[in-house]
């Protein structure tokens, strides 16, 4: 088609001014835009309030679970509901169940079959694993450090092959999600051989147990286990070069200081000296001063225990609350583990070799879930 000279002037102009009009809006939503983007963006929420932080470890030790169940007693949660130790404290909140393991026991509690089948059914429930090992038949803490039988007569050389195939072991079958080498190891550990004293020997024999972890169980967590405050830096000091995760420590008031200003400071100086995470591994405190069998407890006059805490339920709950305020307000703190939750008086009321730790248990002397529990939800 041909177009006259006028039509195509015409067409000229209105292309001029459709493009002017164009231009017109372009610049309009561009200035649209600008002010929108400098519109003050809303404050982002706080995340420096401590008590925002959320804690890795909600933790509690029930090492005697599988002596608790063979006695047949029925135990209730807060509804007065018959309910598995296990399942109260998995719906409570707790998140990390923490056993203990002996090397060869006289009895099946702790040993390496009950500990192991133990971790598979709390597995199972959806909570996680922290295993304390002893390195020793029965109990290892300060004041036991005792080779187990079969490597009593081991040479230093076969003691570290040994540690480390044991090691391996467990990490490879029970495979924890936290492992501590060693229990309360301010002595040292399988002594004479392994001894504070003897320090090189010491971190040999624990990097030999990080060795095998390492090889067979990579994402475990490992943890060194110190007692108490007093000692604390230094020891964690001398551990210095040994390759393992996170810093233990127990806390009870009547053995570790009754200032509990001097505990968070004290672990605010170690993890920071160390720049690494720090757990209290263990802590308790009771909610009577009464007894629930013929065996002497631990704690059960009121000089063992902190003056703002009375030994009473609320007490009791009112003290693993503020631990747990304190897990928070130290920046490195990953948690905090009660010890003895389920050492109730399981062997009967006149037992004398029953429970020292029934009334710093989680279950009343009527074995009725306890109010200290609602510090895990």
């Amino acid at each position: 088609m041909i177009l006259s000279k006028d039509k195509i002037s015409l067409s000229i102009a209105a292309n001029r001014v459709m493009n002017h009009f164009s231009i017109v809006i372009l610049i309009l939503l561009l200035s649209c835009a600008k002010s929108a983007d400098t519109t003050p963006a809303p404050n982002p929420p706080n995340t420096n309030n401590p008590n925002d932080r959320v804690l890795d470890i909600k933790g509690a030790d029930i090492s005697f679970l599988p002596e608790v169940r063979q006695s047949g007693i029925v135990f209730s949660n807060a509804s007065n509901q018959p309910e598995d130790m296990l399942t109260t404290l998995k719906n409570s909140g707790v998140n990390v169940i923490r056993l203990r393991l002996w090397k060869q026991p006289t009895d099946p509690n702790s040993s390496f079959t009950t500990v192991k089948n133990l971790v598979s059914e709390i597995k199972g429930m959806g909570m996680k694993t922290l295993l304390s090992v002893h390195y020793s038949d029965t109990w290892a803490d300060p004041g036991n450090q005792i080779k187990p039988l079969q490597w009593a007569a081991a040479s230093f050389t076969d003691l570290k092959d040994s540690v480390y195939l044991y090691t391996k072991k467990i990490a490879t079958e029970i495979n924890p999600d936290y492992i501590q080498i060693g229990n309360e190891i301010n002595a040292g550990l399988l002594l004479p051989d392994g001894a504070i004293t003897a320090s090189a020997q010491m971190k040999q024999l624990l990097q030999k147990g990080i060795d095998a972890v390492r090889e067979v169980s990579p994402a475990a967590k490992i943890i060194i286990h110190y007692a108490g405050q007093d000692g604390a830096a230094g020891f964690f000091s001398l551990m210095a070069g040994l390759d393992y995760d996170i810093i233990g420590i127990s806390y009870y008031p009547q053995w570790h200081g009754k200032d509990l200003d001097v505990l968070k400071q004290n672990m605010i100086t170690i993890s920071t000296a160390q720049n690494k995470p720090i757990l209290i591994a263990e802590t308790s405190y009771p909610f009577s001063f009464g007894f629930n069998d013929f065996t002497n407890n631990v704690i059960g006059t009121a000089d063992q225990i902190l003056t703002q805490f009375p030994a009473t339920p609320q007490g009791q709950k009112d003290y693993l609350n503020k631990i747990k305020t304190i897990a928070k307000e130290v920046p490195k703190c990953i948690g905090f583990c009660y010890w003895g939750a389920e050492w109730v008086s399981y062997k009967g009321p006149t037992a004398t070799d029953g429970s020292t730790w029934e009334n710093q248990a989680f279950w009343s002397f009527q074995n009725v879930s306890l109010p200290v529990l609602d510090c895990y939800k």
